[in-house]
């Protein structure tokens, strides 16, 4: 199975180094996918370029993906169901749940010179950020890349109901799957008509925390 992996904010397609070699391991292809605005270069990005990115690597697979999108980025992968509803074979959401119609794609922190900067760990304190040690922590910030604002910015449109058709797997890492049952609640992923929860003892990271862990969950999905 062809896994495409999208990292969430301030990432670049290396947050799966660890990722893609168990996933191979275990008879998988995956795929990690360079967003622009981060790990390009690029600096004036938006959501549309990002979606972009993600259908081109929809459509180069030889079949019909899994696509993965963590964090802020299970918009990005559910934005791909909605284009291509017949083509994407399951979504997979690690830590993070799609914006709704209308709503900002991740308008969260403040922005500086047209782009948001990773804010410091203090907004992350407690579960989210509880497996991360002092290194890894170092680490994490100063790789981070700040995200082109019209990224950020962007407004989520969804054209296609056929969307809920396709089967969602909601990985809970600092969050219980009791908890994202709640959260889903009347939001965009309650009329989705095959969702399932699988728990994972980890931050909000695991591709960095608990990368075998979450291989083996998502080769399972």
């Amino acid at each position: 199975m062809e896994i495409l992996l999208v990292a969430g904010l301030w990432l670049d397609a290396s947050a799966w180094d660890d990722v893609v070699p168990a996933l191979e391991a275990l008879g998988h292809d995956p795929v990690p996918v360079t967003l622009p605005g981060q790990g390009d270069g690029a600096t004036s990005a938006t959501l549309d370029d990002q979606l972009a990115a993600v259908l081109a690597a929809v459509d180069a697979a030889a079949g019909k993906p899994v696509v993965v999108g963590h964090s802020a980025a299970a918009t990005l992968a559910w934005l791909a169901a909605d284009a291509r509803p017949e083509k994407v074979a399951k979504v997979v959401l690690v830590g993070g749940f799609p914006a709704g119609d209308g709503q900002p794609f991740a308008d969260f922190f403040e922005t500086e010179d047209g782009a948001m900067p990773f804010p410091g760990w203090e907004p992350f304190e407690g579960p989210d950020s509880v497996d991360l040690d002092d290194e890894a922590r170092e680490r994490f910030a100063a790789r981070a890349i700040p995200v082109p604002e019209g990224v950020t910015k962007g407004v989520v449109r969804f054209t296609d109901e056929r969307r809920f058709d396709v089967p969602v797997v909601v990985v809970c890492p600092e969050f219980s799957p009791d908890q994202a049952r709640e959260w889903i609640g009347g939001g965009e992923l309650s009329k989705a008509r095959h969702v399932d929860f699988v728990d994972i003892d980890s931050g909000h990271w695991p591709m960095v925390t608990k990368p075998v862990e979450l291989a083996r969950l998502l080769a399972g999905a």
